[in-house]
């Protein structure tokens, strides 16, 4: 370990120097608070900083502080988040609120142990809070700096398991330099993000580059080290885009579980036939008037793939109780995943 500390060591005031030049500008960045920095990073988990612009400026036009996001309605919440993705991310944010509103009077601690404790934020979380917006030197390890690392230093260790991620935060909570604790932080990350890409990494425009163990052996393409998960479940599902009288049945998925909350069209496990598809409409208590378009969509979410058959059709009567039946202007009030909410358009 002393090996790569040591080359470590010599990386902050390229890097820093770099990033005084180069740094993304961007409204998190703009206007620090230890709340926008929380948000901004759950936005950020799984989603491309240009996705998630629109939809941070939304949400703090709706939720400028803790104490918003704890009393905004699930509804609204869910709508506010609608594309995203990982709605669990939206539901732990209204969690943690929660807790900061009933024991710190709304602000977020800032001690590593009392982040960690709060619904959804973990270790990168808790070092990007306490760097950026508290100024403590603490490491904030994501895919970006498990990939610098293991460039720069030659480590082959599997950045998938937690013992590399324990020893790269190790390595970096060593050389964060105490004066830019944040900006070092951040300055990984846009190098990770604009330079050090895990395809094809731009090393002429790197400013590591000749401190780089990749770089020099020719080893970009093979590290960092990443040992295949298992392959994704795959699952059949019949969905039904049923309209009635210019309106679209819609229901509620269940409060626990995947998509959990939020708004589908009525669907069920496997691929249906027309005579199947007819037969659960009459479970239904609905009866086909005109079968208008059968087509295949897929989605894919992170453990599971969904193949799905879809049919529209015009239908009479009510269905289940609970099932909404929604004008096309209405679709707002009905958070919806991107699952299904594509199969509409």
């Amino acid at each position: 370990m002393a090996r790569e500390t040591e080359l470590l060591n010599q990386i902050a005031s390229p890097l820093l120097a770099w990033y005084d030049e180069h740094r993304r500008v961007l409204p998190w960045r703009e206007e620090v608070s230890p709340y926008r920095t929380w948000v901004s990073e759950i936005m950020l988990q799984q989603t491309r900083v240009q996705a998630v612009l629109p939809y941070f400026q939304r949400f703090m036009e709706a939720a400028p502080d803790v104490t918003a996001l704890a009393s905004l309605p699930e509804q609204r919440l869910m709508a506010l988040w609608q594309g995203l993705g990982y709605y669990s991310r939206a539901r732990n944010l209204q969690r943690a609120a929660a807790v900061l509103t009933e024991r710190y009077g709304g602000a977020l601690p800032c001690s590593y142990g009392a982040l960690r404790a709060l619904p959804g934020i973990g270790d990168y979380t808790a070092g990007a809070i306490l760097s950026i917006a508290y100024g403590q030197a603490v490491p904030a390890v994501d895919g970006n700096v498990l990939r610098i690392a293991s460039r720069l230093t030659g480590y082959e260790g599997n950045v998938l398991d937690g013992d590399t991620r324990k020893t790269v935060r190790e390595w970096m909570a060593e050389i964060i330099p105490a004066d830019r604790p944040g900006d070092f932080n951040q300055a990984l990350m846009d190098l990770g993000a604009s330079v050090c890409l895990p395809g094809g990494p731009l090393c002429e425009s790197c400013p590591l580059a000749t401190l780089c163990t990749a770089c020099r052996e020719g080893r970009q393409a093979s590290l960092p080290v990443r040992v295949k998960k298992a392959g994704k479940r795959q699952e059949e599902r019949t969905v039904f885009l049923l309209e009635r009288e210019g309106r679209t049945a819609l229901r509620r998925r269940p409060d626990s579980g995947l998509l959990a909350g939020l708004w589908e069209y009525p669907n069920g496990a496997g691929t249906l036939t027309e005579t199947e598809a007819a037969r659960q409409l009459a479970e239904w208590g609905l009866v086909p008037l005109e079968w208008r378009e059968r087509f295949q969509a897929k989605h894919v979410f992170t453990h599971i793939v969904w193949e799905m058959t879809v049919y529209r059709l015009a239908v009479s009567g009510d269905g289940p109780a609970g099932w909404a039946w929604c004008d096309p202007a209405e679709r707002g009030e009905y958070p919806m995943p991107t699952a299904f909410g594509k199969l509409g358009e």
